[in-house]
């Protein structure tokens, strides 16, 4: 289940949240797990931070209460968007009153770095061998969810994700994941490689699933240890500086004329081949 916070913790690693440039103007669709208003956004910080993984804000509306939800979003390492404009899409979109202030939320709550890091260490010093799916900007909810799902199948310990350039735990990761989401710990994470360094020094290896001939077989690697899993997105896979944190390259053998698998089917063949090595 769910670990349970007794009180709100910063997500990431302390960094202050980055501010959005002014000018972009955003359209979001009002079926994205949206709240919107500043009296809702203003009480779902209070209430649940943790579920909320984006405040985007209209850049030149002023007022108290608005102070108070950036001061709020910052405490909690919440990312803010500064925006020119606002467009809300779908059923009702026209009585929809934003007041310049629209939150993306998340069906799950996210849990901080900082946790994710005692809990791997602590594990580590008991002698088990803690495992960790990573994801470096996975941008689509559907292979999102679908991994959430595998890691949860597989007996992973947690996922970890990025807070840039990640796809939001909303409603369409939520149902690819068929449920799993609730009952696997999902951290966020500000700077990845930073993230990976100190998790090495918890004890992890760090394994970075890539296409490259330099890579090794999964089917010739040991999972039995204390190992995060590092998966890229779609179409880059893993960035430079991540795959710089990476102890070993690992790959799937393949036959055929395609040289590279879906992200989530990549991550569950992998996920499986660990859990089948522990249960020998």
């Amino acid at each position: 289940m769910k670990e349970k916070k007794d009180e709100r913790v910063k997500r990431g690693q302390g960094e202050r949240p980055e501010q959005g440039l002014k000018g972009q103007s955003r359209t979001l669709r009002m079926d994205e797990d949206l709240l919107w208003g500043t009296h809702p956004v203003f009480e779902a910080l209070q209430q649940e931070p943790e579920r909320i993984s984006e405040i985007i804000l209209h850049g030149d509306r002023k007022g108290a209460r608005r102070e108070e939800i950036i001061a709020l979003a910052k405490e909690s390492g919440i990312k803010l968007s500064f925006v020119s404009s606002i467009h809300l899409t779908g059923p009702d979109a026209e009585q929809a009153r934003h007041q310049g202030i629209v939150a993306r939320t998340t069906q799950t709550p996210l849990l901080s770095f900082d946790a994710l890091l005692a809990s791997f260490a602590a594990r580590v010093q008991q002698g088990q061998s803690p495992r960790l799916i990573v994801l470096d900007s996975m941008q689509d909810p559907h292979n999102l969810g679908a991994i959430i799902r595998s890691a949860h199948a597989s007996g992973m310990n947690g996922v970890l994700i990025t807070r840039e350039r990640s796809a939001p735990l909303g409603g369409t990761a939520a149902k690819s994941s068929a449920g799993a989401m609730s009952h696997i710990d999902i951290y966020q994470v500000v700077n990845l490689a930073t993230a990976l360094q100190k998790l090495k020094k918890a004890g992890a290896w760090i394994f970075g699933a890539v296409k490259d001939e330099v890579a090794q077989s999964i089917y010739k690697t040991d999972f039995n240890l204390p190992a995060c899993v590092v998966v890229g997105s779609e179409g880059q896979g893993i960035r430079p500086l991540v795959r710089q944190q990476c102890d070993v390259l690992i790959s799937i053998p393949m036959e055929g004329v395609l040289d590279s698998l879906n992200s989530s089917v990549a991550a569950g063949v992998i996920m499986f081949e660990m859990l089948r090595q522990r249960r020998i």
